[in-house]
Order: structure tokens, then C-alpha cells, then sequence
């Protein structure tokens, strides 16, 4: 598996005509982004923080589709139930 990221990582630069230590920046900050995402959303979906500061943290269309990926699982669950 390293040898695969690292493969990717030098393809990318290549591609990109960057350094890999700026493809490696960007990956860390994309994911970091992702992950940060996920816990703000998170706390908000368990309650622990408010949809106002849900939505100043990662932005309104963020939380719309985590209410709406929410009530997806919540109507799947219903009808599993009833079924």
C-alpha cells in the first residue's frame, strides 16, 4: 500500500508539474477538512452543538444534506420496522 501511495503521490505531481511535498500538503489539508466535517456534523447530528454553529463551521449546504442523509436512515429504519 505505500508503495502505491507513493506512486500516486509522484503521478499526481507529475501530472500537476508540482512538487510531491505540495501534493502531500494538499492531500493532509483536504483530509483534515474532511475529518473536521465529520466531527462538526456529527456533533450537531447527536445534539452536542447547535445548528447555527453546525452551519458557520462547514456551511449550510453541509448541514441540509446531513438532515437529509439523516432522515433518509431514519425512514429506512421506519419502514424495515413496519415491514
Amino acid at each position: 500500500m505505500a508503495a502505491d501511495l507513493s506512486d500516486r503521490v509522484k503521478e499526481i505531481a507529475r501530472e500537476r508539474e508540482i512538487p510531491e511535498s505540495a501534493v502531500l500538503e494538499a492531500a493532509i489539508e483536504r483530509g483534515v477538512q474532511g475529518l473536521w466535517e465529520d466531527i462538526v456534523l456529527g456533533q450537531y447530528l447527536d445534539g452536542s452543538l447547535t445548528r447555527e454553529t453546525a452551519v458557520e463551521r462547514v456551511g449550510r449546504e453541509k448541514v441540509r444534506r446531513a438532515e437529509r442523509e439523516r432522515e433518509i436512515v431514519e425512514e429506512d429504519v421506519e419502514w424495515g420496522l413496519n415491514a
